[in-house]
This record gives structure tokens, sequence and C-alpha cells, in this order.
């Protein structure tokens, strides 16, 4: 498959080749919903908490005698059988993030790629202007016909540029390392650095990339503290 590569003026000043096995065969759908699903889960705060008997505030001390009062025994006003007692079995802080095999996560990818490719919704584009504003991203985004959510991958964004498209709304700017499936299901129009472009090529294609930093694998997963809560 043939990509026409544009400058920031929308002129084509290339083309760039995508070998046809990397984007044959049907998309996979359910792969993408094991992404989404991953990558919706990992970022669940999971900071619920319920109150047990131990956190309950009241004394420990028997309310009465164990036998020869005629009442039921019990030991302590916070007996989760009364009113105002702690919670059996509830909700308490926790990490939702599991582990999905990396192969699934690529696939996946590959099945997002594939499918803003059959959307027409992809654009190559040579590079992003080092230092721009706002107002010089909505007219580039403006050229290349974008509408809707729009998501800008670059290989290592200039910090300059991240200010800029993050005052625009509907526009996510995501390094070419931390791209996801579900970032490129979520948007209308993809626009692709080169650079970014040979970046996920090379994760598709089995290489280019060292273990553990792949794409889509170190966006929504990151250290987390406090036993993998995340604050």
């Amino acid at each position: 498959m043939t990509l026409d590569i544009l400058n920031a003026e929308h002129e084509k000043v290339g083309t760039y080749e995508l070998p046809d096995a990397l984007v044959a065969g049907p998309v996979k759908d359910w792969l993408i919903w094991e992404s989404v699903v991953h990558a919706n889960a990992a970022e669940r705060r999971g900071t619920h908490a319920t109150k047990n008997r131990a956190n309950v505030s009241g004394s420990g001390r028997k309310p009465w005698r164990q036998k020869g009062t005629g009442r039921a025994r019990v030991g302590e006003i916070r007996n989760p059988l009364w009113r105002k007692g702690g919670t059996v079995f509830g909700p308490q802080p926790r990490s939702y993030d599991y582990a999905l095999p990396r192969k699934v996560e690529i696939a996946a990818l590959r099945a997002a790629l594939v499918q803003r490719l059959t959307d027409g919704g992809l654009k190559v584009v040579e590079s992003l202007p080092a230092e721009t504003k706002t107002k010089a991203i909505g007219e580039i985004l403006r050229r290349f016909g974008s509408a809707g959510r729009t998501l800008v991958i670059d290989l290592q964004p200039e910090p300059q540029v991240e200010r800029a498209v993050r005052n625009l709304a509907r526009t996510r700017l995501v390094a070419g390392r931390r791209v996801s499936a579900r970032d490129l299901i979520a948007a209308r129009t993809v626009i692709v650095t080169r650079p970014a472009m040979d970046w996920v090529r090379g994760i598709l294609e089995g290489g280019g990339a060292a273990r553990g930093s792949e794409v889509g694998l170190s966006g929504p997963r990151e250290a987390t503290e406090l036993g993998g809560v995340r604050p």
C-alpha cells in the first residue's frame, strides 16, 4: 500500500510504502475490543473503599454476657449484622490493571491501523513544526480536513507543540511509543509523522524497539504507587 507524504501546507512531498502483508487480511474487531478494555481498566483509579468492622467507630466491648439474657449472642457493636456495623467483603483500594499478551496488543494495533487506512482517516506528514502556536496548529489541521476527534502522533513531540495541541478541542497529541489501538480507534482523523510511522511499522513487523517499550505497551500501564492504586 502506498501513502502520500504531505507537508504542513497539505502538499505532496513523497510517498510512503507499507508492505501489503502488514495491512492485508480482515480486521479482527475482538482484538481491538480486548485492547480497549485493557486500556480502560488500567486507567481506573480504584480508590473506592468501605469500612469493615476494624474501621467502623465504636467500642469493642461485649454488649452483654454470652448466656442467660435471652438475647442473641454478640461480641461487639461493630458486628456486620448490626446497623452501622462493618461491611463484609466490600470494595477496597486496588488496581484494575491486568496483563495482556504482547502479541494481542500488537495485533490490536495493526487491526486499528488497518481500520483507519480503510476509512481513509490516516494521513502521513513529513514533520510537525518545532515551534508553533495553537492557531498555527489549528490551521494545519484544517488543511488536512480534520473533523471531529483528531489524533496527532509524533515520535518525540516538542514541548511547544504539546502545549499548542493541548488547547485545541477534541485533539490529542500522542508520542509514537505510547500510541495504542484505543487511540487510533477513538479518533476520526489520524495525522502521523513519518518518524512515528516508521516506529509503528517496525513494531508491527516485529522489530525496531527495545522489549518493554513497544507501541501501546507503555501508555496506560505505568508504575503506580500505594500498592498499585492510582492516585
